[in-house]
């Protein structure tokens, strides 16, 4: 074989190797579990901004998943995020009052919505609206804020 086949072949096997490796990490970062069939139940909440939010994102409380987000659009009605979620029937008693934020694991992981009991007697069903929301944080507005309110004081 000459050394231009050889360096073709090594090169073709490398370039296949790191596409198997691609894909290998892909699918191990990326949780494709769903809620459990058709038992659920679809509640929605409205923020000013969901960030890098996506569709199949956890739905979490106390750490626990108990849902996915199943869809995000924005409504031209209320000028916000309209965020879809898919919540586990076994987990029927958050209360009405409860509050869905915007997290993000660590400081670059992915986001996802975090849910905070509130302690309202009815609980939220099929249809429901989540009133009390906060939008996720941007980092890019918050150095902004922080170099803004930084330079405002310097001249006193």
């Amino acid at each position: 074989m000459r050394q231009s086949s050889v360096l073709e072949v090594t090169t073709g096997l490398f370039v296949v190797l790191g596409i198997a490796a691609l894909f290998y990490l892909a699918t191990q970062t990326t949780d494709y579990r769903t809620v459990s069939g058709s038992q659920s139940y679809i509640v929605r909440a409205y923020f000013n901004n969901v960030g890098g939010l996506h569709v199949g994102a956890p739905v979490q409380m106390g750490g626990v998943t108990v849902g996915r987000v199943v869809g995000i659009h924005y409504s031209m009605k209320r000028y916000q995020a309209v965020i879809r979620m898919a919540l586990e029937d076994r987990d029927a008693h958050i209360p009405s009052d409860s509050t869905a934020s915007i997290l993000t694991q660590g400081v670059l992981g992915q986001q996802y919505v975090g849910i905070s009991p509130g302690g309202a007697p009815t609980f939220l069903k099929n249809g429901s609206t989540i009133h009390f929301t906060q939008s996720a944080i941007i980092l890019e507005h918050l150095l902004g804020q922080l170099l803004t309110h930084g330079s405002s004081g310097k001249g006193k």
